[in-house]
């Protein structure tokens, strides 16, 4: 998944999903440890996401922030919304991800929405069925959002025009 995309260059903003506080127990006792899930994006179809661990909560998100932009992807947009339907899954998530028309707003809950709006989508409505698990909603999103392909794209394939598409 990961991509080629410089993160450096590009304005991304970050939005932490997730903070889970971890237990590892040890021969002396519990080590605590923090989990951060953080999601990248430039709002102009380019979004990542990545998993950052520290002993404290400022070190785990800076960390995930730098694996998010790591692995950033290219997504597919037609105007403020997505070109197509589709259902991206990843374990046991599972999101629907419908294209909506100019004004709808994004309807989504919160790891959808964070991935979502990250990506600069502005107008989509989505469900996320089986797993509340943010880490595999987010993955599950992710894997959705790769999968989309414009027109143009699907009529190169086929070697037809964009009409004969439509």
């Amino acid at each position: 998944m990961a991509s080629n995309i410089d993160a450096t260059t590009l304005d991304m903003q970050e939005r932490v999903v997730s903070i889970n506080r971890v237990a590892k127990t040890v021969k002396g006792g519990r080590v605590m440890k923090f989990s951060a899930l953080v999601v990248v994006g430039d709002g102009q179809g380019t979004v990542g996401f990545g998993i950052g661990k520290a002993a404290e909560v400022p070190d785990a998100i800076r960390k995930g922030i730098e694996d998010a932009k790591k692995n950033l992807t290219k997504i597919a947009l037609r105007g403020s919304t997505i070109p197509h339907e589709i259902v991206g899954e990843f374990g046991a998530g599972k999101v629907i991800l419908k294209p909506a028309a100019p004004g709808t707003g994004v309807i989504a809950g919160g790891p959808v929405r964070a991935v979502v709006e990250s990506a600069g989508i502005k107008d989509i409505r989505t469900k996320a069925l089986r797993s509340n698990n943010p880490c595999n909603v987010v993955r599950a999103t992710m894997a959705g959002l790769t999968q989309l392909r414009t027109a143009e794209e699907v009529a190169a394939i086929r070697g037809k025009t964009v009409k004969e598409i439509l």
